[in-house]
C-alpha cells in the first residue's frame, strides 16, 4: 500500500461518516471526525452536569480561550471575532447592521450562493438599496480579468462590495485580498463570504484586510456543525448591531461582549473548535490538502476530457482547492443526483448554474483515489457524452 493510500485509510478511520457511501461533498455541509465530536459531546456534558455552573463561570473564559485559538489559526486577534452557528448567519450580522440609503448599490457577481443573494435582496427591499450582480465570464483566466470585470461595475453609488472567497456553485478561488485593497482605497466596504475558505485555503486575516468576514469551521476545519465566525476589522466592528441583544449589551459593550452572550444555547460546538485546529495539526494538513488538490486535478482534467468541455479556471491551485465544478451539457439535476446514489452510493452536489448542469465534486482526506475512481465510472456511465 502507497503511504498516500494508507494515510487516507487512516484518516477514513477517523470520520463518521457512512462507510458504504463514497462521500465527495464535503464543501456540502462538512464532516466531523471522531475525536473532534468526541470533544463536543464531552463540553455538552460538562454543560449538563452542571447548568449553573457552566453558565455563570465557566463559558465565558472558555469561549474566549476558543475564539483566541482560533485567531492565531486565522491570524487576527480573538477580539475580532465573534462565534456564529455559520457563515450565513455572519453575513446577515453584517448586512442587518449597515444603513442603507435608497439607489446605494451592493456590488457582487453572479458566482454567489443563492441564501446569500436571497438576504441581500430582502435588506435592498426594506431599504430601497439595489444588489448589482456582474457577471464574471468563465472559464477565468487571470486575477486581473475577474479584479477588472467586478470593478467595472462600481459606480459613485457603490457601498459594499459582496463576493466569495471561493465560490459554492463553480468553486472558484477570486481574488479578494486584490479586491478588498482596491475598495479600501476606494472607500467601498467590504463584505467577503468565506464559507468554503478556512481550512481549504491558507487564510490570513489581518492581510487580507477585509472589513467583514464571515467563514464557517464546520466545513473544511472539520469542527462540529454549528460553529463558524465572523471577523470584523476593529474600526468597522462599532457597526455590527446584535441580532440578538441580551445581558452583556450596553453603552460600553464591545464587539464581542455585545454579540457573543445571546442567552442560553449550545455553544459546544464553538468550544470544539480548538480541538479541529489540533486535530489538522496532528494529520499535517498541508500534505493532507496537497494531496486532495492533486486528486482534484487528475479527474477534474480526465472529467473535462471526457465530456469534452473546458474547466473554469487554469490547472493551479491559486484557482481552485479541493473542490472543483464542471459545468455540462443540461439534464435534470435532481434526477443525476438521486441515480448517482440510489444506484452507486456516490454523493455529489450537483444542480444549476446559468441553465447548465452544475457538478460539484469535493476531495477531503478521508476520500482515496479509488472514491475518484468509483465516481468517475459512476458519472460517465450514467450521464453519457453528447
Amino acid at each position: 500500500m502507497s503511504d498516500q493510500a494508507a494515510c487516507n485509510n487512516v484518516l477514513r478511520s477517523l470520520f463518521l461518516l457512512d462507510p458504504e457511501v463514497v462521500y465527495l461533498n464535503h464543501g456540502g455541509f462538512g464532516a466531523c471526525p471522531r475525536p473532534v465530536f468526541e470533544t463536543y459531546q464531552r463540553w455538552q456534558l460538562e454543560l449538563e452536569r452542571q447548568p449553573t455552573r457552566f453558565f455563570m463561570h465557566t463559558v465565558r473564559n472558555a469561549l474566549k480561550q476558543a475564539r483566541d485559538r482560533l485567531g492565531v489559526y486565522l491570524n487576527t486577534s480573538g477580539d475580532n471575532l465573534i462565534f456564529v452557528t455559520n457563515a450565513t448567519t455572519g453575513v446577515n450580522y453584517v448586512a442587518q447592521s449597515l444603513d442603507f440609503q435608497p439607489g446605494d448599490e451592493i456590488l457582487t457577481t453572479d458566482h454567489e450562493y443563492g441564501a446569500m443573494d436571497r438576504l441581500w435582496e430582502f435588506v435592498c427591499r426594506k431599504t430601497g438599496a439595489r444588489y448589482v450582480r456582474r457577471a464574471i465570464p468563465v472559464p477565468v483566466t487571470s486575477a486581473e480579468e475577474v479584479v477588472e470585470a467586478l470593478w467595472s461595475a462600481v459606480t459613485p453609488r457603490t457601498r459594499v462590495l459582496f463576493l466569495s472567497h471561493v465560490t459554492s456553485a463553480t468553486a472558484i478561488i477570486l481574488p479578494v485580498e486584490q479586491i478588498c485593497a482596491r475598495a479600501r482605497a476606494a472607500g467601498i466596504l467590504t463584505v467577503i463570504d468565506g464559507a468554503h475558505a478556512p481550512g481549504q485555503i491558507p487564510l490570513d486575516l489581518d492581510r487580507l484586510d477585509a472589513d467583514f468576514y464571515a467563514g464557517n469551521c464546520h466545513k473544511w476545519m472539520c469542527a462540529p456543525k454549528g460553529a463558524g465566525f465572523l471577523y470584523a476589522r476593529p474600526e468597522c466592528q462599532p457597526m455590527i448591531r446584535p441580532l440578538v441583544v441580551s445581558w452583556e449589551w450596553d453603552d460600553t459593550s464591545d464587539y464581542v461582549r455585545a454579540n457573543q452572550w445571546q442567552g442560553t444555547r449550545d455553544v459546544a460546538p464553538f468550544l470544539a473548535v480548538p480541538a479541529a485546529i489540533d486535530f489538522m495539526a496532528a494529520h499535517d494538513w498541508d500534505s493532507v490538502r496537497a494531496r486532495c488538490h492533486t486528486l482534484a486535478s487528475e479527474f477534474r482534467a480526465r472529467l473535462a476530457k471526457w465530456y469534452g468541455v473546458t474547466p473554469l479556471t487554469p490547472d493551479s491551485s491559486a484557482w481552485f482547492a479541493q473542490m472543483f465544478t464542471l459545468l455540462l451539457p443540461m439534464t435534470e439535476p435532481d434526477d443525476l443526483q438521486a441515480r448517482l446514489y440510489a444506484e452507486r452510493r456516490v454523493q455529489l452536489s450537483i444542480g444549476a448554474w446559468h441553465e447548465q448542469l452544475q457538478v460539484r465534486v469535493s476531495v477531503q482526506g478521508y476520500n482515496t483515489p479509488q472514491d475518484l475512481e468509483t465516481m468517475f465510472t459512476a458519472l460517465t456511465g450514467i450521464l453519457p457524452r453528447r
